[in-house]
């Protein structure tokens, strides 16, 4: 459990997940939610790129995987 709390906490990836969570939620839809949230992470992603940070593939994951559970909460209503 430890271990899964270091990695999250590490590049504020919870921060991630909390955000596309958050944006999949506001889509109104399972399927949007995934859509978005993806948009949301390329977003962020591009801003860290453009900033003369690395691209990082693990927190694009993370935010879209946020949008999926919030897809799932959409799909269960």
């Amino acid at each position: 459990m430890e271990k899964i709390l270091e990695f999250m906490r590490k590049s504020n990836r919870y921060k991630h997940l909390i955000g596309g969570f958050l944006v999949g939620i506001c889509a109104l839809s399972g399927l949007n939610a995934i859509y978005a949230a993806a948009v949301a992470a390329t977003c962020m992603e591009l801003k860290d790129k453009l900033h003369g940070c690395m691209w990082d593939w693990t927190d694009w994951i993370i935010t879209v995987f946020g949008g999926f559970m919030a897809a799932l909460i959409y799909w269960m209503l």
